[in-house]
């Protein structure tokens, strides 16, 4: 384990490298329950994560040493609860700014925070919130992105990429770390002086298929609809036969365009 620092204000001024972890965000939540003093901004960043999770229990699955696992500890106290997505929308507009300075073309956030290149992941989020008095106390902001891993089962092989895959070159983890937490950090200190509109202008024009007819499986049924937007809690509006529906995780499909 080591300390390092980056040229940010605070997140990543306390940054804690891993050789191997099943969580970074287990790892934070355990720092946190054990009451330990704990800087706002605290990086945890893991060579190797086995046991990675995305949303609802999903697995995420990384090779060692290829890619960029690693969880932000913040304390958004200024957020109350029904306005928690909020936090998402910031972060994946931070990640999705700081991608754009390695690819310029092609990346996008697939509602709610995955983010894709093209028709292929190549990074997500879990964020894991603690609220206290009607507020956000703290938050784990979990991160995993495809660097320079090349090869992946053949299970998911046509649904994922990677930036070395993309740029066909490798990339520093420490160098594109250290812009991730950069770009999070402004879009977050946005959020913080109440300019959320202009992040969530932000997020929906890089919303992929946002505003785009394309194919959807949501109560048994396949059809065919156009994203056009999210709710305040963060629901994915799509419309489709004159109306307009909601949907939160795992209660839509997107399905191939092909």
């Amino acid at each position: 384990m080591q300390n390092k620092t980056f040229s940010t204000l605070f997140i990543g001024q306390n940054l804690i490298q891993l050789s191997a972890v099943d969580s970074t965000n287990n790892y934070l939540k355990l720092m946190v329950s054990k009451s330990e003093p704990l800087a706002d901004g605290t990086v945890i960043m893991a060579d190797d994560q086995f046991a990675g999770r995305g949303q609802l229990g999903n697995t995420w699955i990384s090779k060692a040493g290829l890619n960029l696992t690693f969880s932000i500890y913040l304390r958004p106290t200024f957020i109350n609860i029904a306005s928690q997505f909020q936090l998402n929308v910031a972060v994946s507009v931070g990640l999705v700014n700081a991608l754009k300075g390695f690819v310029d073309h092609g990346i996008s956030i697939k509602w709610p925070n995955d983010i894709y290149f093209n028709n292929r992941k190549i990074g997500g989020v879990l964020i894991e919130n603690t609220l206290a008095s009607g507020n956000l106390k703290n938050s784990i902001i979990g991160i995993g992105i495809n660097v320079n891993q090349q090869e992946f089962d053949d299970s998911i092989l046509k649904k994922v990429s990677s930036l070395s895959k993309i740029l066909h070159a490798d990339v520093d983890l420490k160098d594109l770390l250290e812009k991730v937490c950069h770009c999070i950090e402004v879009q977050y200190m946005k959020l913080k002086s109440g300019k959320f509109e202009e992040l969530l202008a932000f997020y929906l024009s890089n919303l992929y298929q946002y505003n785009k007819l394309s194919p959807y499986k949501a109560d048994n049924r396949i059809f065919q609809g156009e994203i056009k937007g999210v709710s305040d809690e963060g629901k994915l509006l799509v419309e489709f036969e004159g109306r307009q529906h909601r949907y939160g995780l795992k209660e839509i499909e997107f399905l191939d365009n092909n």
